[in-house]
């Protein structure tokens, strides 16, 4: 294992004339890129913050700050300025690359990056397998976040684990388009570098801008989270997507009717879910594009170079956990949350779940998330999959509500389309659910669910006002 200079160089020698990265209108080949690349070396700083949306920038950054033995910190930019400030502080960052006019505010030094990148080229120092590269905060869906330390063996493993189950290819043309401060974003960044792919990089996530450049660019494959892919539904009629050949989603669990949808709109492409984490950089399994007709609600196949285990007899329920060299160094300034994370080099994800005599796994819920009522386990996702199956549901979250004579109470918060009613809901889940797991209440927003900015439900929020003023809270 080398450090992450490597995918760049072996691209940059063997494909310099290659257009390597497309953001809007400018593009840049392999041997501009490595060029731009080396002169990060030039930055006097030992942990460096990005924060702003994808670009050609904040790919480099990933390519070259810990190429140069630095640690990258990529800030998410949608946080309230206090939070950002908390992970400035807790990260101890010495200059940070943005152009977010609250950057000022964080008391960082600013680099100016373009004369950074248009100056003297350095070489490569090589960094042990083992450096810090990078400190990739959790999205904060309870509790304060963590700055989760990724090596660069974590991130350079995870994108041979992604050669290995996708294929990247020298053809390829990419959308990057989830956010580059989570490892969704940047979990293919490495592999197509690695293999001469192009990078076609969108700042944001807009469904139209995304369908146009998809059909503008050719876009052969992309990854996005189910939300996405909700939204991309609503919008791609007229469009060309037809050079999609591969599609990924991942982050958050998949509605079947969503999964139904998907699998009907690109018919000839090769989609497949992929589950992971921060703490593993982040691919645990794969679902396959043909599983999805046998086992459309299981989490797939542990990937080669990985390890998993339910720690439960084969077919019963029991907490996850995962093992390989793209398992985290630890939690930043967090001892005992590492300790009790990391255990015999095993990462306890946290997670229940079951594999079945085939080697396939089916998450059940997080073990936080699992509602206790008069002494029965009830476990929110299955609830939640029963409700997004009703024909009128867009959204739900599923939690336990405070009850004097239950201890806790199912409780649904859901986005529905108009018509629908509470009593309506709550017989449909009797159809399929016994009775302890049928939600006792439900209740209506018209706003989508908060989701942090991995797309990944923010259940604390919901659940906060029901448990507020009381000492025993659930999550």
């Amino acid at each position: 294992m080398s450090d992450l200079s490597w995918p760049l160089a072996r691209a940059a020698r063997l494909f310099a004339g290659e257009v390597a990265v497309v953001d809007g209108d400018r593009s840049v080949t392999y041997g501009e890129l490595e060029r731009r690349v080396r002169a990060l070396g030039g930055l006097d700083a030992a942990r460096v913050g990005y924060l702003g949306p994808n670009s050609r920038a904040h790919l480099e950054c990933w390519l070259g700050l810990p190429a140069f033995g630095k640690v990258l910190v990529d800030l998410n930019y949608r946080l309230s300025l206090d939070e950002l400030a908390f992970m400035v502080r807790d990260a101890g960052l010495e200059a940070l690359i943005s152009d977010d006019p609250r950057a000022a505010e964080l008391g960082v030094p600013l680099v100016d990056y373009e004369a950074l990148v248009t100056g003297p080229e350095c070489a490569f120092p090589g960094v042990a397998e083992d450096s810090l590269a990078a400190i990739s905060y959790t999205g904060g869906t309870t509790g304060t976040p963590k700055g989760v330390m990724l090596s660069h063996r974590n991130l350079l493993s995870n994108a041979l684990h992604n050669l290995a189950v996708t294929g990247h290819a020298r053809e390829d043309r990419w959308l990057h388009v989830c956010p580059m401060f989570h490892v969704a974003g940047t979990s293919n960044v490495f592999a197509c570098v690695w293999v001469g792919a192009t990078s076609v990089i969108l700042p944001r996530f807009e469904p139209v801008s995304v369908l146009e450049t998809i059909a503008s660019r050719g876009i052969t494959h992309s990854v996005f989270v189910p939300t996405m892919l909700a939204m991309l539904l609503e919008e791609a009629s007229g469009f060309d997507v037809s050079s999609l050949r591969h599609l990924q989603y991942a982050a958050s669990p998949i509605s079947p009717e969503l999964q139904r949808r998907v699998l009907e709109w690109l018919p000839d492409c090769d989609v497949v879910q992929f589950y992971g984490m921060t703490e593993a950089a982040p691919t645990v399994t794969r679902l396959s594009h043909a599983d999805h007709t046998s086992r459309p609600s299981s989490m797939g196949r542990v990937v080669p170079g990985v390890q998993a285990e339910v720690r439960a007899a084969r077919g019963e329920v029991g907490e996850l956990w995962v093992r390989g060299p793209n398992v985290m160094l630890g939690y930043w300034n967090r001892p005992e949350a590492t300790e009790a994370a990391l255990v015999d080099g095993w990462y306890r994800t946290g997670d229940l779940a079951r594999e079945d005599e085939e080697g396939y796994f089916f998450m059940v819920d997080r073990a936080k998330d699992m509602i206790i009522t008069g002494g029965e386990n009830v476990y929110s996702v299955e609830v939640e999959a029963v409700l997004s199956q009703h024909p009128r549901v867009d959204e739900v979250a599923v939690f336990g509500v405070p009850s004097e004579r239950w201890g806790e109470a199912v409780h649904a918060v859901v986005v529905a389309r108009a018509g629908v009613s509470e009593e309506e809901l709550i017989a449909w889940c009797r159809e399929s659910l016994g009775g302890f797991k049928v939600p006792r209440s439900i209740t209506f927003s018209d706003e989508p669910l908060p989701k942090s900015g991995a797309g990944k439900l923010l259940k604390a929020r919901l659940r906060e006002p029901f448990w507020e003023g009381r000492e025993r809270r659930v999550g």
